[in-house]
Order: structure tokens, then sequence, then C-alpha cells
């Protein structure tokens, strides 16, 4: 039913880098390296789905959600529910920082458990490993329209031609597909063919 949906964390590949977007969700190529592999051990106690009860809070644990309308579907990481309230949490290895990648994708989820419960979900909080700390990700109109925009140009790309590399290296350094995309072979490439046309 879902399985021409966008995956929400496809949504969040698109945000960080377009091209790695493209490698990962129409090529379908895949490379581990020690972010990966981090990112994988920090959500081995959280990748079985399962509710635990914490006082008064209720913790659904690896939730299967879609959207009908925006095509998009995904696994969040835990929805909390208090007080009729849904709260949802994603996990991640790297610092607290404004990662617009992660709001989109929280924002995401969020729309999906929204169209699936009927209920208004306010905010949602992302941890971020490396601080030990949430951060409180409010979904303000302004963020909703992003992510929807966001959301239909990755799905408009991945029926176009393969991006080129972005201008980022500290991204691209730490980009587990670097050996496979080789982002400053291509963009030296591309800066000769573009010097000898010039000429």
């Amino acid at each position: 039913m879902t399985e021409d949906y966008l995956p929400l964390a496809y949504l969040n590949a698109w945000e960080y880098c377009p091209r790695r977007f493209y490698l990962e969700y129409v090529l379908g190529e895949m490379e581990d390296n020690e972010h990966i592999i981090l990112g994988r051990h920090i959500h081995r106690n959280i990748n079985e789905e399962k509710t635990l009860q914490e006082g008064e809070m209720l913790i659904h644990q690896q939730q299967w959600v879609w959207s009908d309308r925006l095509k998009v579907a995904g696994i969040i990481d835990a929805v909390e529910e208090c007080d009729g309230q849904l709260v949802p949490v994603e996990y991640k290895k790297g610092k607290m920082a404004q990662h617009l990648n992660d709001h989109f994708q929280l924002c995401a989820a969020a729309l999906c458990l929204e169209e699936r419960t009927g209920r208004n979900i306010a905010y949602g909080d992302i941890f971020y490993h490396t601080n030990r700390r949430r951060q409180t990700v409010a979904f303000t109109p302004q963020l909703r329209q992003m992510t929807e925009q966001a959301i239909a140009l990755a799905q408009l790309a991945a029926t176009k031609a393969m991006p080129s590399p972005i201008d980022h290296p500290k991204k691209c350094l730490s980009c587990s597909l670097q050996v496979i995309c080789l982002p400053f072979e291509v963009k030296q490439l591309q800066n000769l063919q573009a010097a000898e046309t010039d000429d």
C-alpha cells in the first residue's frame, strides 16, 4: 500500500544532500562508515516495536506511520503519549543544532501521525546523543509548509537526473557515500571542463 511512498529517512537525506538522496533512494547505494555504525549502535535499544509506561506517560517505540495525502511513510523512533497529547521523538547521534533535515523528518512524521489519529501535534523532540539533550521542535505553520515543499521536491528529484555534488566539504568528508559519490573528483572534473569551454 505504501511501497511507492517516500520514506521519512530519505526526506532527511534529501535535505542533507540531494546527491546523497539520489544515490541512496534512486540507485540503492549504501555504505557504512563510523557515523552510520554509531547511529545504528545508538538505536539498538529502541529498534523494537513495543509500548512502555513511565509514570503517566506511554512510550510507543518504533511506530509505523504514513500519509496518503503527502505520499510519505516511515518509522518514528518513539511517540510519547500523556494527557491525550502525542509527541514524536527521534534519536540522532550528532550534536544539537538547527539541523533542518532532522526537523523536516520529525515534522513529516507528525503530519503522518495527525492524519492517522486526527489529533493536532504541536511539537516534537529530537534527542542528540553527543549532547545527551533533547531539542524541542515546534511545528509552526512555516515549518509545516517547508516540510511539505521538501517532500514534493524530493519526490520530483527522484524522477530527474542525479544532481551535482554539493559545495560543502565538511558534509562530504563525513558522508558514508564519499567513495561512491566522489564529490571532490567530480567538482575538479567539472571545473576543468568549464575552463576548457572558456578557452
